[in-house]
């Protein structure tokens, strides 16, 4: 990782709590469904970012988001569990040929397509963790999960949108 590369890590990483801990934990879509956003920046991560600071960023921005939200360690577990889960999900989504150093996960990079999938499995894993989490129980599964799938659906959404509000350097590869 280059110190470019670094710094715009660095600001992802700043920013993203900033906008999750400011705005986004302030806004309650239909009462329940609160959009999170801070996941981007795992899922941005380069491809050849070291398994060792993928966890640990990754832990790292759940406790911090965890602070503005008093969620006592759930934001932190998910997030470790989708960086956990990041480098096997690429592997199988993308042949090893294909990857370049310096690349980023993204549409502009690679493909909508690819994309797509990627940030769905990924988000989708880290909601319903979350919501479990926090939850502790399976009295109120149905309601959890509904509250789960509609958190999932706006992140998801706000994730796309922050891909072409905020593209980056476009080196394409096939995928």
């Amino acid at each position: 990782m280059n110190n470019r590369t670094l710094i715009i890590n660095i600001a992802r990483f700043i920013g993203l709590i900033l906008i999750q801990g400011l705005i986004l934990n302030n806004i309650l879509v239909a009462g329940y469904i609160n959009p999170q956003l801070y996941i981007l920046f795992i899922l941005l991560l380069p491809f050849e970012t070291p398994k060792w600071l993928l966890l640990i960023s990754a832990f790292f921005i759940g406790i911090l988001v965890g602070l503005f939200t008093n969620s006592s360690g759930a934001h932190a577990a998910a997030s470790t569990l989708i960086a956990f889960i990041r480098p096997s999900l690429i592997k199988s989504l993308t042949p090893k040929r294909e990857l370049e150093a310096g690349v980023n996960p993204g549409i502009h990079n690679i493909s909508f397509r690819w994309f797509f999938f990627y940030s769905l499995v990924l988000i989708s894993i880290h909601h319903l963790s979350l919501f479990f989490l926090e939850a502790f129980s399976f009295n109120n599964s149905l309601q959890t999960l509904l509250v789960s799938i509609g958190t999932i659906a706006c992140s998801f959404i706000l994730a796309i949108i922050s891909q072409y509000l905020f593209p980056s350097k476009r080196r394409n590869i096939k995928a």
